[in-house]
């Protein structure tokens, strides 16, 4: 449903489903939902057993906590960006995979499940805090146990899991096309040489930092001598930890994706499936997304509204209805009501 929160009876409306509500999640800069009388101490008034979920870029305190950034700018802040990139060169952001989704979107997720769980027990509701840069922060955990072990230089793109190793990198091919290596263990390192035909070439010790210009430069020519489907055929059934890189148009018909079934086609589209996998109760495959207010009125009707209620809140404009506000039914999204697994 969609519900405009400056309206007062908006506002209204929305204590009213809180008090029938397991979770609340939103996302706006601090102080903001506490304005529009929906902050956590009304809608605890309401239910004490709320789980009241909040992500943030920079959290709800802090110098930084009303200004505006994004997942590159929580990543520096966290000490997350400076690691990431080749040597010498400027640090690269990761999409934003990282901030936005593992630290943030995720961690949240993480933390209104365990708050769920613990109200089993308790009876009460909590707030959850999920801010981008702390979660961007905690992915960090195990380069700062490195860094304290000295297994880690400061330096980027020098160490073992930052493309310092020439072992776990990625190689371009005869097409133009590229390789990914992870041959971290040393069983797996022999494997890795035998596939390039390596095994009896005089070559550095593997752990040999000094030698990984020599390794790195072995390596490139020789993925350089083949197509990817032909490293992709001599590496398959091997332990070298060496897969091709596959863009995000190819993954869905690869191999493995078939076999695990990693895509579904929703109204001709391909997205990821569900994850993680239930064996008990297993998610449901999606659907095609609804536009703003396709099922407010379906869903007000769920939530215990009557049908005179439901008329005077979209007459009024607090609830928005998307026919009524002149998006016809063929502009909606239809689903056909098929998904399948990609093939």
């Amino acid at each position: 449903m969609a519900v405009e929160l400056k309206d007062s009876a908006g506002a209204a409306l929305v204590l009213r489903l809180v008090g029938r509500a397991d979770v609340l999640v939103e996302g706006f800069r601090p102080g903001v939902m506490e304005r529009l009388g929906l902050g956590p101490d009304e809608c605890r008034r309401v239910n004490r057993r709320l789980v009241y979920g909040r992500l943030t870029g920079w959290g709800q305190s802090g110098p930084r906590a009303s200004a505006a950034g994004h997942d590159i700018n929580y990543l520096a802040a966290a000490g997350a960006l400076h690691p990431l990139g080749r040597a010498g060169a400027a640090p690269h952001a990761p999409t934003n995979l990282v901030a936005d989704f593992g630290g943030g979107g995720m961690l949240l997720a993480v933390g209104v499940l365990a708050a769920l769980y613990e109200r089993a027990s308790s009876g009460e509701g909590q707030v959850v805090d999920a801010a981008m840069v702390d979660g961007s922060a905690l992915l960090t955990a195990f380069l700062h146990g490195l860094l304290a072990n000295g297994d880690w230089a400061a330096p980027r793109g020098t160490n073992l899991l930052d493309g310092g190793a020439p072992f776990y990198d990625t190689y371009e091919t005869l097409d133009g096309e590229w390789m990914s290596v992870g041959a971290l263990e040393h069983r797996f390192y022999r494997q890795l040489l035998i596939g390039l035909e390596l095994a009896d070439a005089a070559l550095p010790h593997q752990m040999d930092r000094s030698g990984w210009p020599i390794l790195r430069t072995r390596f490139a020519t020789a993925f350089r001598s083949r197509t990817r489907a032909e490293w992709t055929a001599i590496f398959a059934g091997t332990d070298a930890c060496v897969e091709p890189v596959l863009s995000l148009g190819e993954a869905p018909s690869g191999s493995l994706a078939q076999a695990r079934q990693l895509f579904v086609t929703v109204d001709g589209f391909d997205q990821p499936a569900p994850a993680p996998r239930f064996d008990r109760t297993p998610a449901e495959y999606p659907t095609a997304a609804p536009v703003a207010g396709q099922h407010s009125r379906g869903a007000l009707l769920d939530w215990g509204l009557s049908e005179l209620e439901v008329d005077a809140l979209v007459e009024r404009g607090t609830v928005v209805d998307a026919e009524r506000r002149g998006v016809q039914s063929h502009d909606i999204p239809a689903s056909t009501g098929k998904t399948t697994p990609v093939t």
